[in-house]
């Protein structure tokens, strides 16, 4: 069996390339900084813009459990299920797999010690971190900024 450390640093190196969904390659968003402004809250530019983080436990996504998807708050491009969302005891939105495809990696050494990084495939939005301490199937979890995320509820995806 593949470890999960193998396939984050596959991730990582795949990261670069241009995102491919079951449609096809991803149509990119590009804005200059004063229009992410215009569009973003200061606290959604911090986090999306900027790779910043908001506090733990801040998040209303965090307790959110209606079935539907979590889309990009940037660009709403849809990055994960409902049926992927886990509470990880961690105080931030967590999910066990992404939607394949519209997620992009990249290597942080903010804090000294290397992290998996993502982004949304679409306007690359900053999202969170990837750990291995996540449940089956994937032994990941992708903890994500809530305020990176809007949440659609099933009832209203078209």
């Amino acid at each position: 069996m593949v470890s999960s450390r193998i396939i984050l640093f596959l991730l990582c190196l795949l990261g670069g390339h241009t995102a491919m969904s079951d449609h096809g390659p991803l149509q990119k968003v590009e804005r200059s900084q004063k229009e992410w402004q215009e569009i973003l809250t200061p606290e959604q530019f911090h986090i999306l813009r900027d790779e910043g983080t908001e506090p733990s436990g801040s998040s209303i996504l965090n307790a959110e459990k209606r079935d539907g998807i979590f889309v990009c708050a940037g660009c709403d491009l849809p990055l994960f299920s409902s049926k992927t969302k886990y509470d990880s005891g961690t105080g931030w939105p967590s999910f066990y797999a992404p939607i394949e495809g519209h997620i992009e990696t990249k290597l942080d050494f903010k804090l000294i010690w290397p992290r998996t990084e993502y982004h949304c495939a679409r306007c690359g939005g900053h999202q969170g971190h990837i750990f291995e301490d996540g449940p089956e199937p994937t032994g990941l979890r992708y903890c994500n900024n809530g305020l990176a995320l809007k949440f659609i509820p099933k009832e209203s995806v078209k």
